[in-house]
């Protein structure tokens, strides 16, 4: 499929937007679009809360950001799946200049990776995803079939047990190496053929993200764990910053959820400030 007739007009492609986000902006902060309602200010209530609350966070934060990254859990599990196209249209409308990565973790048989493809760059119209490794590349070749969109493959998440695969040890053309480190080069040397692949590797394990930006060379890594999760920023700024950016440090429920009441947005914005300084200070 040729996706450039699903983007938006004279849209630029993922990977050179969210470089130039790095370059202009000089920010690699993304901040993750998480929505518990259970969590919301108490003042933002009704059928549509869950695109309020979100929609007040970008634009409280889109300056500061290198990217929104919505989770489409969050919303599916609220029946609130047209609140996120809502919001996805939102910053595209007014804060065109920054990317959407819809975190869904999808992956399937090639045809239905058709239909998930469909669902996420023309549906939601989102300009990344997040994608699992595990059924090999004609199950993400569907993806890659839309040139102008990226594709974000999970290479060492941060979870603890993620070691009881991410970690086994695997023949290669290189010898024995760990599974992440396989996947990576993969993604890299084999499936980056139109330059629109990223990697997830998680800041909880900053040697492993050395290692795979040693891989790598400059693939845009997608950073989560920083803030609740316990991540190491600072080791993670020095294990995978490159000279012109090459990290999308995520933040979510730090930013989404540091204010309380009718100014949530306000300290969403100074938390958000923060943090973005912060891996600036990393980098310098």
């Amino acid at each position: 499929m040729d996706g450039s007739s699903t983007g938006r007009a004279g849209h630029m492609p993922f990977v050179d937007q969210l470089t130039q986000r790095w370059e202009t902006r000089r920010t690699l902060l993304c901040v993750g679009l998480d929505p518990d309602p259970a969590r919301f200010p108490p003042h933002l209530q009704g059928p549509e809360a869950i695109l309020d609350f979100c929609r007040a966070i970008v634009d409280a934060t889109h300056d500061l950001v290198c990217a929104f990254k919505p989770q489409i859990a969050y919303f599916a599990a609220h029946r609130a799946e047209d609140q996120l196209e809502a919001l996805i249209e939102h910053i595209h409308a007014r804060h065109p200049e920054v990317p959407v990565i819809l975190d869904a973790k999808r992956c399937d048989i090639g045809a239905t990776s058709d239909q998930y493809a469909r669902e996420i760059f023309e549906r939601y119209r989102a300009d990344a995803v997040t994608l699992q490794p595990y059924q090999g590349f004609d199950a993400v070749a569907p993806y890659l079939a839309y040139p102008n969109k990226g594709a974000i493959i999970v290479c060492r998440t941060s979870n603890a047990s993620g070691d009881e695969l991410q970690a086994l040890r695997v023949s290669s053309d290189r010898g024995e190496e760990p599974l992440y480190v396989h996947v990576a080069r993969l993604v890299a040397e084999r499936w980056n053929n139109n330059g629109q692949c990223g990697l997830v590797v998680g800041a909880t394990y900053p040697k492993e993200l050395a290692t795979v930006r040693a891989a790598v060379g400059d693939l845009p890594i997608l950073v989560p764990g920083i803030g609740a999760q316990g991540g190491d920023l600072e080791a993670s700024v020095a294990a995978g910053a490159t000279a012109v950016g090459g990290l999308m440090v995520s933040s979510s429920r730090a930013v989404l959820y540091a204010g309380k009441d009718e100014g949530f947005a306000e300290a969403a914005r100074k938390v958000a400030m923060e943090t973005r300084d912060a891996i600036e200070a990393c980098r310098r």
